[in-house]
């Protein structure tokens, strides 16, 4: 088995191959997983003031949206890929976002003092830490006492067929092996109370748990196909297997299976996320 060090280092290598697509889809994105965001900042209660991590950050999501709350305090982002995070840098420029600073580092290591931050987000980054208990861990340290953490990750494939339509396709051309339970990958935590008792355990208190819609829209079975195959990891990863004829029945499997989601002129295929929110306690 790998060890941690070295799922670092593929998964850093992995997230800097998908940048590229991560921009170049990025309004379709930000559509796609706009309720989540809203819906994790919301239960983080964010003041003017306060200073926020947001953990994973990708592109710059949702802690470029968090830093446009809280003018007057500040905004970490962090990723393992520096590729990523120098697009959000650029996003953080347009809309001139003085308060926003980025950090490459891993969710494990956190170079920050105790009670830094008063909030901690953590959107779609969970699912992918090799040691979720010391990742916890390190949110619960750097947090306030009485702040935050709020995170989201995937529930199962059934749920969210905008991903499992493409990995089907693939599957019925490549031998993809199980996933390991323990290891990172993209529905590891979509069993419910999952992440909830890695916050508990870490010691925070009124953790709760809610399910949040999202819907990938694109204006054609075609774009759907050129948007899943450059920017989700599990896809691409599972495409990088097979030859180019094999390629092109994968991508005419999908296209056929995604046309039933065709809807007013558009296709809009269903996914389900899930959000966790914990507190601090003022005696952590």
């Amino acid at each position: 088995m790998p060890s941690a060090d070295e799922i670092r280092e593929a998964q850093r290598t992995a997230w800097a191959g998908l940048s590229t697509g991560w921009e170049k889809w990025e309004p379709i994105i930000l559509d796609q997983l706009g309720p989540v965001s809203a819906a994790m900042i919301q239960r983080l209660d964010i003041a003017e003031d306060h200073h926020v991590l947001d953990i994973a950050s990708g592109t710059g999501e949702p802690g470029l949206t968090i830093a446009e709350l809280a003018p007057e305090g500040r905004v970490v982002l962090t990723d393992l890929a520096p590729e990523m995070l120098e697009i959000a840098a650029r996003r953080a420029g347009a809309q001139g976002a003085a308060n926003v600073e980025t950090l490459v580092c891993s969710a494990d290591e956190l170079g920050f003092g105790d009670a830094t931050f008063d909030a901690v987000s953590v959107r779609f980054g969970y699912m992918f830490f090799p040691d979720l208990a010391r990742a916890t861990t390190e949110f619960v340290r750097v947090l306030e006492p009485g702040g935050r953490l709020c995170s989201s990750v995937w529930v199962e494939p059934e749920e969210n067929p905008w991903i499992a339509i493409a990995m089907s396709a693939i599957a019925a051309e490549v031998v993809l092996p199980p996933p390991d339970p323990d290891g990172p990958t993209m529905f590891r935590c979509a069993a419910p109370g999952y992440v909830s008792a890695l916050y508990e355990i870490a010691g925070l208190r009124d953790v709760a748990e809610w399910d949040v819609e999202v819907a990938l829209v694109t204006r054609s079975p075609s774009q759907y196909w050129e948007m899943i195959s450059e920017h989700v990891s599990l896809a691409v990863a599972a495409l990088g297997q097979v030859d180019g004829p094999a390629r092109e029945r994968i991508r005419a499997d999908a296209m056929e299976k995604v046309s039933v989601f065709e809807e007013d002129g558009e296709i809009r295929v269903p996914g389900l996320a899930r959000c966790i929110v914990g507190t601090k306690p003022p005696s952590a």
